[in-house]
């Protein structure tokens, strides 16, 4: 706890002033951004564990709904609990929430029944959602002047997480088995919440409105708060984007003339790894009043990513040399879409803190449905228009947030 703010951890979100812990410790953070990074880990790992699924399960048909059934759960996680960080005791609520990720993730290694590790995978998600009651715990405790920073330290761990969760899956499920992830991630997740939940503020509401108050209220808070508008649809933008080039690029790298192998693979998807020490940069930039030129370059770099990714597959490039480019690509995706999410977050959190909740269930939620997009539009249009139409797709979403950024920045609402 930081000591310039002794009583944070007993007062409420929207009595809390929270100018008096703009020195909100550096443990402090690293106990947030390594909590949601153990979290997120298992949302998108068992798009690496698909072979080892289908052998054991039995899936069949139904291998491919288990990614998609854990991401529904979050998606269901963030519009039905995260608003309860508006009701409830902060610290309770993320231990019960997080408490019931890792039960689930130990009956998701135990069961050997198709159903039963499919109803696993979809509260798994649910529970994932305890990321973004932390993230706004966090902005609480920041103050206004240092939130950008705080959100952008903890953001470097939950992408830091995203990043490494289908690598790490992959390398249990090729050396000790897939159900090896599941145990591990339950066991590496339980011992962060013993060391880590006793030092969660334990902020308390000052209202206790009702249940079906807070879900009611999400449209009209959408209706009401342009920034929220503005910044879900910009991420959503970016997110498709962003989805569409991972969703398509494993094939590109195992087809001709590329040819790599599974662990070559796993290795690239670390590519971006270093992009995560863009968001506390992004973070500082928003704090200096400089948050709209950041996000201008952002979306820049983003669409030359996906310049750069459509010229790496040239046949006329030695192997060693596309695969360099688009490592490059995935790093400079990887970071526009990392800088103007923490933007975005930081734009949120300042906003009205009685809703602080709220809001950030609903920003995720809402560019969420962009990732979705960006992933099923990816498959037809690979199929069809081949990588340089996947990097084309990528390219006209990415240019749609510089547009929607623009129109923003000339209506009475500037970011």
């Amino acid at each position: 706890m930081d000591p310039h703010c002794p009583n944070a951890s007993t007062l409420s979100t929207s009595s809390f002033s929270p100018a008096s812990c703009e020195t909100f410790s550096l443990g402090a953070t690293l106990i947030f951004a390594m909590l949601v990074g153990t979290a997120v880990l298992p949302l998108y790992a068992s798009q690496a564990l698909i072979n080892g699924l289908d052998a054991s399960l039995h899936l069949g048909a139904w291998t491919s709904l288990v990614t998609g059934l854990t991401l529904l759960g979050y998606a269901a996680g963030l519009f039905a609990l995260v608003p309860l960080v508006d009701r409830l005791p902060l610290r309770p609520l993320i231990g019960a929430t997080l408490g019931t990720q890792a039960v689930a993730l130990v009956f998701a290694a135990w069961t050997p029944s198709a159903p039963d590790f499919l109803g696993a995978s979809f509260v798994i998600g649910v529970s994932a959602s305890a990321i973004q009651m932390l993230i706004p715990a966090a902005a609480t405790l920041a103050g206004p002047a240092a939130r950008g920073k705080v959100i952008g330290n903890v953001m470097s761990g939950l992408m830091l997480g995203i990043l490494l969760s289908r690598p790490l899956a992959g390398l249990a499920d090729g050396t000790l088995g897939w159900r090896s992830f599941f145990v591990g991630d339950a066991a590496v997740l339980i011992l962060t919440l013993v060391l880590a939940l006793p030092r969660v503020p334990a902020l308390r509401p000052a209202a206790r409105p009702s249940y079906r108050s807070l879900v009611a209220s999400l449209g009209k808070l959408v209706a009401d708060e342009p920034v929220l508008r503005h910044h879900a649809l910009c991420q959503g933008l970016l997110m498709a984007g962003f989805n569409a080039f991972w969703t398509s690029v494993a094939i590109v790298l195992a087809r001709a003339p590329l040819n790599l192998g599974p662990l070559q693979i796993a290795l690239f998807t670390l590519a971006g790894a270093a992009s995560v020490a863009v968001a506390p940069l992004a973070g500082r930039a928003g704090d200096r009043g400089h948050a709209g030129p950041a996000a201008r370059i952002a979306h820049r770099i983003a669409i030359g990513g996906t310049l750069l990714a459509a010229l790496a597959v040239s046949p006329h490039l030695p192997t060693p040399v596309s695969v360099l480019l688009l490592a490059v690509a995935a790093c400079l995706i990887d970071a526009s879409v990392i800088a103007d999410q923490t933007l975005g977050r930081r734009a949120i959190n300042l906003l009205a803190p009685e809703v602080r909740g709220r809001l950030n269930g609903l920003y995720t939620g809402l560019f969420f449905l962009g990732s979705a997009i960006g992933a099923a539009f990816a498959g037809p249009v690979f199929a069809r228009a081949g990588w340089i139409g996947v990097c084309a797709l990528s390219a006209v979403f990415f240019v749609g947030a510089a547009l929607v950024h623009r129109i923003f920045l000339f209506s009475p609402h500037p970011a």
